[in-house]
């Protein structure tokens, strides 16, 4: 993180698109396994599996030491502000800002995610003042791709992001969003 980046607030609630994103609390661990557990979150994210109260409690607590580092904010997805739906993360990167996101497989199919990445993006681009915004997934993953188009993102022309995570081996296309003003 450069120097010139103001601090996440203390405390984050965004509302937009019948959402209320929000802080994860100690009130939410019991729910998170029942949201993260599953194979495909597996698959497709860096998340942990099996992801139990134990990662729960870990997830929390990196929630908490990556805001006050000033680099990532991952915040709850809620449509009243109480129970977790799934989560959406902002992280700084030297193009402006990163989204990513993850559904509970009892949530999908309702535009969760595309609702909240356009919330979250209009929270980068009006207070974090960043100048694009962007989602890094996989071609395979046609979830992830739809998120993407709804949202509003387009398909970059820049190199692949290859890598492993998890043993196997992944390559991520770039998805960039400017500003509306």
């Amino acid at each position: 993180m450069s120097g010139t980046s103001l601090p996440f607030p203390e405390r984050i609630e965004l509302t937009g698109e019948g959402l209320v994103l929000r802080d994860w609390t100690e009130a939410d661990l019991a729910a998170m396994p029942d949201l993260f557990d599953h194979p495909d979150i597996a698959y497709w994210t860096p998340m942990v599996s099996p992801f139990d109260e134990t990662a729960a409690r870990a997830r929390l607590g990196r929630d908490r030491q990556l805001r006050a580092e000033g680099t990532t904010i991952l915040l709850a997805i809620t449509v009243d502000g109480r129970a977790p739906l799934g989560e959406v993360m902002l992280r700084r990167v030297p193009e402006g800002a990163e989204i990513g996101y993850v559904i509970g497989p009892a949530h999908r199919g309702q535009g969760l995610a595309a609702r909240a990445v356009r919330v979250m993006a209009a929270y980068a681009f009006e207070q974090l003042a960043v100048g694009k915004v962007i989602l890094e997934l996989e071609a395979e993953n046609a979830a992830s791709v739809a998120v993407a188009t709804k949202a509003g993102f387009r398909l970059l022309d820049v190199p692949l992001i290859e890598g492993e995570e998890k043993g196997r081996p992944y390559a991520l296309q770039t998805w960039g969003l400017l500003p509306a003003f």
